[in-house]
């Protein structure tokens, strides 16, 4: 059965550009110009991915609102932000309303198609995990993979796909820094050295406000970050 991802975008030949592309690699491709449309057709059926512009026509900010509104019906839907703004507060703006990924629209398609694929590589692999990998436990720290489940101190953290990925891979090995190259390995993450500094900062933002004094991801300047057990 072939994924389905859904393209907002109001530029129709920008739209039909993608859609053309991700078809030819096997996918099934729903497109909508604007966000009352889409968000008609997710709260009927949520595709396997969405792909979503920011600016929709008049709708400066529909991409953001769309997002947002994914998010409050599906915590771990793959979402993609491709748009012709990239500013890093756009960027970071994205990634705060539980993006998994943020790409300009400069990107070559061969490079999207390769960040769609590995955003459905890491959903399989939660559906298939290791045995000895299901349940990762450290300290205050539970994460199942399987239920992709996080937990600190006993209460649950709502995580995207992307953070869930990187706290696990951050986790698994604590005390060992991890560079921001081998933390998109482990992570099965594709994306740029601002991508993943933007997760961090989100990651830990949902961890302190669950727990003001938390401190158990470090950062360790000019080489990458760890994991402390605390």
């Amino acid at each position: 059965m072939s994924r389905r991802i859904a393209i907002v975008e109001d530029e129709p030949a920008i739209r039909d550009n993608y859609a053309d592309v991700l078809r030819r690699q096997g996918y099934e491709v729903q497109t909508y110009a604007d966000r009352p449309s889409a968000l008609s057709a997710f709260k009927h059926r949520l595709p396997d991915l969405a792909i979503l512009d920011i600016g929709l026509g008049d709708d400066v900010e529909g991409g953001f609102e769309l997002c947002r509104e994914l998010r409050s019906i599906s915590k771990s839907l793959p979402i993609i932000f491709l748009t012709a703004r990239e500013s890093d507060f756009d960027t970071v703006s994205g990634l705060r309303l539980g993006a998994d990924d943020y790409l300009t629209k400069d990107i070559s398609l061969t490079h999207l198609t390769a960040r769609v694929a590995a955003l459905f590589r890491r959903v399989e692999a939660l559906r298939t995990p290791p045995d000895t990998e299901d349940i990762l436990r450290r300290n205050k720290l539970v994460i199942d993979m399987q239920r992709m489940r996080v937990e600190w101190d006993s209460q649950a953290i709502d995580l995207t796909l992307t953070e869930l990925w990187i706290i696990h891979a951050l986790a698994k090995f604590p005390g060992h820094v991890k560079d921001r190259d081998t933390l998109m390995n482990e992570a099965n993450v594709v994306v740029d050295d601002s991508t993943i500094t933007s997760h961090i900062k989100r990651i830990r933002k949902k961890f302190t406000q669950l727990d003001a004094e938390f401190t158990a991801i470090e950062t360790v300047y000019g080489m990458g970050y760890r994991w402390q057990d605390v």
